[in-house]
């Protein structure tokens, strides 16, 4: 959420924001809501000032009872008009925080124009793409043949896009949990274990909602199960003013993650990587209200993400988000896309964003400055790492020709040492 001050002075910088972000938003309709909104704040206001006077007269020693009578029916008239202008006032201010939910935050000058993903733009890549002497498999078959998942009995269990992970596919799974908590821990963040059942407050302050409900898994209570734990981390300082000392806050949050993938009906259908459960850990920062801290920090999560890929051997390039394809709340974004051989491309597996003070106004997360003013933090998140749909290119760059995958490096720690997974031997480990 944008300061309704902010939106007045800078109309037509919002109204571009809109444009180069593809979201339809009328900010002038805004402003006239805005305007009846002050206007009838104005006369309430005037009219209980007025009510206070004429209470005061009421009391005088002075009136007579005439005068006490007309006093008291000038009262109860203006009771009666406060009681229809405040009745007013509610109608308007639904409609003006329906539409203050709705402005998009104002995207970085670096963010390029485009439509949807196809208009992002590459800015680096890391790692050779690997050159198989035999006809490379898909992560599906890979994993079936080493018995690492069973997906038919996932969709009888769970029903479309439902999967088991077991033996070494479980095993491999929790290797890069904690693979990933150790190296990120060891980067200044905090680890956290975060809900997945969160309030509709928790989502409308960190933008996920109104525009994305459908994508969101709704309780018989009314709750939701968010689709990334951003959701709570965010709320965890929700309506409280941090020391100014304690900033920035590093928090690596681990979640279950739900997504009902509402639209991509068709897309990746098969196997483990647009699936509606799945687990990840997030990396999420507030820090202090300048624009500069924000991008040097945005460039340290992307670099965290990136290194951690290159730590698993994994190929991958970085793409700055076009204005298209940037959500309401972002200033910027990058996604990390890690390279799949069954597809012959890249698949997005990382999304780096910062906000400014986008959710900690509506989170209302404040700080107090060196000079004793109070202000909104500003906030960035990015994927630490998600599963299971990292293990598709882990798998699948490191399969060899009998079928068997050679398991990264830094996973064999946590995988009793073992170096490759090869049928037969899964449940072994």
């Amino acid at each position: 959420m944008l300061d309704i001050k902010f939106i007045r002075e800078n109309k037509d910088l919002i109204d571009a924001g809109a444009k180069k972000k593809h979201i339809n938003f009328d900010v002038n309709k805004l402003l006239e809501v805005d305007d009846a909104r002050r206007s009838l704040l104005t006369s309430i206001e005037n009219k209980k000032a007025e009510q206070n006077k004429v209470g005061e007269s009421i009391t005088r020693p002075t009136a007579d009872q005439a005068e006490k009578d007309r006093l008291i029916g000038e009262m109860r008239d203006l009771k009666e008009l406060i009681k229809i202008e405040e009745d007013r006032f509610g109608e308007i201010m639904k409609e003006w925080q329906q539409l203050m939910v709705a402005v998009p935050n104002i995207p970085d000058m670096s963010v390029p124009e485009g439509v949807d993903d196809n208009d992002n733009v590459e800015i680096r890549t890391w790692g050779e793409i690997p050159k198989f002497d035999f006809t490379p498999k898909g992560h599906i078959d890979l994993m079936l043949e080493n018995d690492m998942a069973d997906f038919e009995r996932g969709t009888k269990v769970a029903g479309f896009r439902g999967y088991f992970l077991k033996n070494a596919g479980a095993r491999l799974e929790f290797a890069v949990w904690q693979a990933a908590m150790d190296f990120f821990t060891k980067r200044g963040f905090d680890p956290m274990i975060v809900p997945s059942l969160v309030r509709r407050e928790t989502l409308l302050g960190t933008g996920y909602i109104p525009q994305g409900e459908d994508d969101l898994y709704k309780t018989q209570d009314t709750d939701y199960l968010a689709g990334t734990g951003e959701v709570a981390t965010m709320s965890y300082y929700s309506d409280e003013v941090i020391d100014l000392k304690e900033l920035p806050k590093r928090m690596l949050a681990f979640s279950p993650c739900f997504r009902r993938e509402a639209g991509s009906h068709g897309k990746q259908t098969k196997g483990v990587y647009r699936v509606h459960e799945f687990f990840k850990l997030e990396q999420v920062i507030l820090c202090e209200a300048s624009h500069e801290m924000s991008v040097t920090f945005h460039e340290e999560l992307t670099k965290n993400a990136e290194e951690f890929l290159q730590a698993l051997g994994i190929p991958h390039h970085v793409v700055i988000n076009c204005g298209g394809d940037i959500g309401l709340g972002q200033v910027k974004k990058y996604d990390i896309e890690a390279w799949m051989p069954s597809e012959n491309k890249y698949g997005e597996t990382h999304s780096s964003s910062y906000f400014h003070d986008f959710q900690t106004r509506r989170l209302n997360i404040r700080y107090r400055d060196a000079e004793g003013k109070l202000r909104f933090a500003h906030s960035l998140n990015n994927t630490a790492i998600a599963t299971p749909r990292v293990l598709i290119s882990i798998i699948e760059n490191n399969q060899q020709a009998d079928g068997s995958i050679v398991v990264p490096e830094i996973l064999r720690p946590y995988m009793s040492g073992v170096s490759v997974i090869e049928k037969g031997d899964a449940k072994k480990l």
